[in-house]
């Protein structure tokens, strides 16, 4: 009878063995299931935040120090198991650490519920980064709309001021050929003075003798008739036309031995006293210019005397400012 009761008491003891491991297995798989769940949501939102621009850098920081702390407690819970595994070995070979073991594994359950907590307040932080990462999303497309706008309304302003120069260019190019056109018609029969592309040259033998920036009678008489045809045009140029005539003085590359130091001053001085005697004839000085360029614009390169006679002139350009 005893050995019967013996073996009776050791079937019991096997019979509820099984019990333990399938709770613990349960147990072991809600934990797994749950770390799954955990870092699997931790990976899709990993790869979400990876797509965002840089701007977005700081909240990434935030979202993998998360991802650390949670790790972390991954580890943790890893210990716990391990713990449980060893306290169930020690309670089958010992029954009298039964009290310490149940002390235990309610400490362990303690753990277990706060790293839930732990996990249930990440959550709540990954939430919130994300709707972070949405109002961003959202300012960013805001941003950019405006962008588009502003570009839009720029090509537009850059359309209309190409069609105001260019109806500008066109009025100055009108009377420029009137201009142009009434002094032919005067001058015509006047030696020494010709049309090349939009200027007017005059050889500086019609306005000047030689080596010198005093007009000659002559040229005096050719500036006025400049001048009065000058006037005539400009009072049908509106105001809005910001046209000027610019005089224009060239010079020879031979040495001068006179007043003037050096060709410089020489085409410079012509274009300064035509100017002045333009101003003195009632044209505006707002629309005159007096520009030297000495011997360094030349029309013929040629070291004839014609040659040298072609490259001393005074030229007039009627354009915009």
């Amino acid at each position: 009878m005893a050995r019967r009761s013996r073996r009776q008491s050791r079937s019991s003891e096997l019979n509820a063995w099984p019990g333990y491991v399938d709770a613990l297995s349960t147990l072991l798989m809600v934990i797994i299931f749950v770390l799954l769940v955990f870092v699997l949501g931790q990976a899709f939102l990993s790869v979400a935040l990876n797509k965002r621009q840089q701007v977005l850098d700081q909240l990434q920081r935030e979202v993998a120090h998360l991802s650390q702390m949670l790790s972390l407690e991954q580890s943790h819970n890893h210990s716990l198991e391990q713990s449980v595994a060893t306290l169930q070995k020690e309670h089958a070979a010992d029954e009298a650490t039964t009290t310490s073991l149940t002390a235990q594994v309610s400490q362990q359950a303690a753990e277990r519920d706060d790293a839930r907590h732990q996990a249930d307040e990440l959550n709540n932080q990954l939430a919130q980064l994300s709707a972070q990462l949405a109002a961003v999303s959202t300012a960013l497309e805001i941003s950019q709309n405006e962008v588009h706008d502003r570009d839009r309304k720029l090509d537009n302003l850059g359309m209309q001021l190409n069609i105001a120069l260019a109806q500008k260019v066109e009025q100055l190019q009108r009377y420029r050929s009137e201009f142009f056109g009434r002094l032919r018609d005067v001058l015509k029969d006047t030696k020494g003075i010709q049309v090349v592309g939009d200027r007017f040259v005059f050889q500086s033998e019609v306005l000047f003798p030689v080596g010198s920036a005093d007009l000659s009678p002559e040229g005096i008489q050719e500036i006025k008739v400049l001048g009065r045809t000058l006037k005539q045009v400009a009072q049908q140029i509106p105001p809005s036309v910001p046209w000027i005539l610019r005089v224009d003085g060239h010079a020879d590359r031979l040495p001068i031995h006179t007043a003037f130091p050096s060709n410089w001053e020489l085409s410079s001085a012509r274009a300064i006293t035509v100017v002045k005697m333009l101003i003195a004839d009632g044209i505006s000085p707002r629309h005159l210019a007096a520009t030297g360029f000495a011997d360094f614009q030349p029309l013929d390169n040629g070291t004839t005397a014609e040659a040298f006679a072609r490259n001393r002139r005074i030229e007039f350009r009627l354009t915009d400012r």
